[in-house]
């Protein structure tokens, strides 16, 4: 990166990053005195893990083995039903580990 993208970089992500927020602030603006129950609220309920495996999912089957197993050890410790900032960072430590093993 040359010293004249930095700025911009920066510039781009700060916009970015207002972009996300003001969805965020949107969503609760449009829904405040609406109350969510049923199948609606279970189904907004399972869309963070839905997305967070949307991203994780290329990058465990596209990457190699070491991947591939950390993958499986995030899955397990999922299924113990681990809070989610745990499981995260197993699958985070165990990558990291076994791509300085393999």
């Amino acid at each position: 990166m040359t010293t004249l993208d930095a700025p911009m970089f920066l510039l781009v992500v700060v916009v970015m990053g207002l972009a996300t927020y003001a969805t965020r602030l949107a969503g609760y603006w449009l829904l405040q005195g609406v109350e969510i129950k049923g199948r609606a609220k279970a189904a907004l309920d399972a869309v963070p893990a839905a997305v967070l495996t949307a991203v994780i999912a290329p990058a465990v089957f596209l990457q190699g083995p070491a991947e591939m197993i950390a993958g499986a050890i995030a899955l397990a410790v999922a299924l113990l039903r681990a809070p989610l900032l745990v499981t995260i960072a197993m699958g985070v430590a165990s990558a990291a580990l076994l791509r300085q093993v393999m």
